[in-house]
């Protein structure tokens, strides 16, 4: 599917009179339309709950966006605990999913009163040690193997850290209720970044049929099953596109033919997406500042991988769209790459596209999840501002840019670092 900027050359140069680049910015109307399409599909069940993914895109302004929607949060942290709850995020409005978890972030989540997921059979002593067990736990599994579609395996669980096997839930369960706890939900990550609507019916398969056989086996009450996350995006415009219309169908097919007949049907469903539902819904802007022709003909942007980390780690795909030249042929062959010295570097590689020009605006797509949030500070170079584009077409600064400051800030104790932050401001 072809790719369409929601953004203008002529809104981008606003935009960038006020905020320099490179900066991210994100569409509120596709963010709301998103949302209310994923709680269209999964209408038919009452309790049904995204909880998104902080970890993707760690903004209290989206936070609060997809909370007016009807989302909670899915955190892994003490920190975006704190996140959470500071934009009025707390309670049952919240999934605490982490592994290795320290005990100032499992009693951060006690005091909030969030829906506590454990990672481990272990974690039911290291939970109760810090007084009366929740109500309400969660467990999340892990098959072991691999998860496959057909002939096409997607991940390996085996490998995974994450989750217990069935047994360790059994018991982890029968211990949970003698210490008090009533309601239990079960929870599994099977496969990241699916773009076939096959996946989650699978997986809802597996985890309604596990359901079954925990509560035959203990008696248990199941009283949410967390498919959390793995839908997909299509970076490239030659891969399909997620119908999540589809996919919900497929998961109440599944609920029907195993829930609903062995008197589970009041089973809760709960999704804890991320990158389905942001990372369409921002881009990264960022102006070319260079050109080099050597062996290969090199395009200079002012953003780097501490901008966009993705490309540089996994060797992702970006599409690219250079604002203002959308309809000129893409007849020139560059390498998009930042200026960070590393080699890895690069944005896209041998990539075809219009004539461009220093000065122009490049438009790098599908950003708005595992993007800004993985910004990081090797060689110095400062995480860049968040913009949101509002549904009236005015815009507003969600996340200022770093400022040399804001690098130094952990070094602030040390006396003969005091004058070289009193050089700087945030303003």
């Amino acid at each position: 599917m072809k790719k369409i900027p929601f953004l203008t050359l002529e809104k981008a140069k606003e935009i960038r009179e006020q905020v320099p680049t490179p900066f991210h910015v994100y569409d509120e109307a596709g963010i709301r339309a998103n949302v209310r399409a994923l709680k269209a599909a999964f209408s038919w069940n009452p309790g049904f709950k995204e909880f998104f993914a902080v970890k993707a895109t760690p903004n209290p302004f989206l936070l609060k966006i997809l909370h007016e929607e009807g989302c909670g949060c899915d955190c892994a942290t003490y920190t975006e605990l704190l996140l959470s709850e500071a934009v009025g995020i707390t309670g049952h409005d919240v999934v605490f999913s982490s592994n290795v978890t320290p005990e100032l972030d499992m009693r951060k989540a006690r005091d909030m009163g969030v829906y506590i997921n454990l990672d481990d059979a272990t974690y039911v002593d290291f939970l109760a040690s810090m007084g009366p067990v929740p109500e309400t736990v969660c467990l999340r599994y892990n098959p072991g193997g691999s998860f496959s579609l057909g002939n096409t395996i997607m991940d390996m669980p085996r490998d995974a850290k994450y989750g217990m096997t069935e047994d360790q839930m059994a018991g982890a369960i029968t211990r949970l209720m003698k210490l008090g706890t009533k309601h239990f939900g079960v929870h599994a990550f099977l496969a990241s970044n699916t773009t076939t609507n096959e996946y989650y019916p699978a997986l809802a398969g597996q985890l309604f049929r596990l359901a079954v056989r925990l509560r035959n086996a203990t008696g248990a009450h199941i009283s949410f099953i967390d498919l959390s996350g793995g839908i997909g995006v299509d970076y490239r415009p030659e891969q399909p596109r997620c119908d999540i219309g589809v996919i919900g169908e497929g998961v109440r097919v599944k609920y029907e033919e195993i829930l609903t007949p062995n008197d589970m049907g009041d089973v809760a469903i709960f999704t804890e997406l991320g990158r389905f539902m942001l990372a369409p819904y921002g881009h990264l802007i960022s102006t070319v500042i260079h050109e080099k022709h050597i062996y290969r003909e090199y395009v200079g942007l002012d953003a780097c991988a501490a901008n966009l980390m993705r490309p540089a780690m996994y060797g992702a795909y970006h599409h690219i769209t250079v604002l203002g030249k959308e309809n000129e042929p893409c007849d020139h062959m560059y390498d998009v790459v930042g200026g960070l010295c590393e080699n890895n570097d690069k944005f896209a590689i041998d990539r075809m596209l219009p004539k461009i020009d220093i000065g122009d605006i490049v438009y790098i797509h599908d950003t708005g999840a595992h993007g800004s949030a993985m910004g990081y500070n090797y060689n110095g170079k400062l995480r860049s501002a968040e913009v949101l584009l509002c549904e009236d077409g005015s815009h507003r600064l969600i996340r200022r840019a770093e400022t040399p400051r804001d690098y130094f800030a952990t070094l602030d104790f040390l006396p003969f670092m005091k004058p070289l932050l009193g050089e700087y401001n945030d303003d």
